[in-house]
């Protein structure tokens, strides 16, 4: 990517990242019925053929722009920048944000089936926030060209935060968990695409640092945060006794989790934290 945007990097991250946001748009309603049809092996079976079949073909345009020398340079492949305060910092709160950022999409429809929803309506709630986040992928990405990137961050961890603790926190009725989904996808769903300018600022801070290498490591650390999420989840469902004493979806057994889920976006900003003690 980086070899083939310079200005408007930052909008190819985001129109790149929407395509994920915009799978998931129809995915989640096929899942139900094939899950209902033929259960969860032969679905898993038939989603895996699918995906090869329709992304192996596009490995052929999968190319650099300038051509491989051939001469290995060691330099490129530095990591010195792993050592950098810039990108540490940033790293971490990506790690952070992947900790809670897939929660919601997974229990947003059971939730909503404890509010009486049908199979369709809890799907709707994950659709609506994924076709929420392609929208808010290009938006960030696009502001990603133009605006520094602690001022993305601090937009979409704002906007995450509030949709988590005033939105889904309080929801009681299906409508209310499906503008959650559209506000949580929108700025929650954005945070992949200010990756290009935390890569921009990290090669900043490391003059030499090659942005593919970056991406890995950022992307390397995202999926550290996704693992994790899952046993970390259950056990917050587990140790959850806020049912049935506290208000709208706090009190609906999700509590801690979304507690815990909105912690996580705050953590996602602590490279505005560092940015205030003047640490980046």
């Amino acid at each position: 990517m980086s070899e083939w945007f310079d200005k408007r990097r930052g909008l190819a991250f985001g129109i790149v990242w929407a395509g994920s946001g915009l799978s998931g748009v129809l995915i989640p309603l096929a899942l139900e019925k094939f899950l209902g049809q033929y259960g969860f092996r032969t679905t898993l079976r038939i989603f895996s053929v699918l995906i090869f079949v329709l992304a192996a073909p596009f490995l052929y345009f999968h190319k650099s722009r300038l051509p491989v020398s051939r001469e290995v340079k060691y330099d490129r492949l530095n990591a010195r920048f792993l050592c950098s305060r810039v990108s540490i910092i940033y790293q971490l709160g990506n790690i952070a944000e992947a900790l809670g950022f897939f929660l919601p999409a997974i229990y947003l429809p059971t939730l909503a089936r404890t509010l009486g929803a049908s199979d369709f309506l809890a799907s709707l709630t994950v659709t609506a926030l994924n076709l929420a986040s392609v929208f808010g992928s290009v938006s960030m990405g696009f502001l990603s060209d133009r605006c520094h990137t602690l001022t993305c961050i601090s937009i979409s961890t704002a906007g995450t935060v509030l949709s988590i603790f005033l939105i889904w926190g309080f929801s009681t009725t299906i409508p209310v968990l499906i503008v959650f989904g559209v506000a949580y996808g929108v700025f929650a769903g954005s945070y992949s695409a200010i990756w290009s300018g935390m890569i921009r600022e990290i090669q900043k801070d490391t003059p030499g640092a090659d942005a593919t290498i970056i991406f890995s490591t950022i992307a390397f650390g995202r999926g550290v945060g996704n693992v994790v999420s899952g046993p970390f989840s259950e056990a917050l469902l587990q140790a959850d006794s806020w049912q049935g004493h506290a208000l709208g979806a706090y009190g609906s057994g999700f509590g801690l989790l979304i507690v815990c889920t909105g912690l996580t976006a705050v953590l996602g900003g602590v490279s505005l934290m560092a940015r205030c003690l003047r640490c980046i």
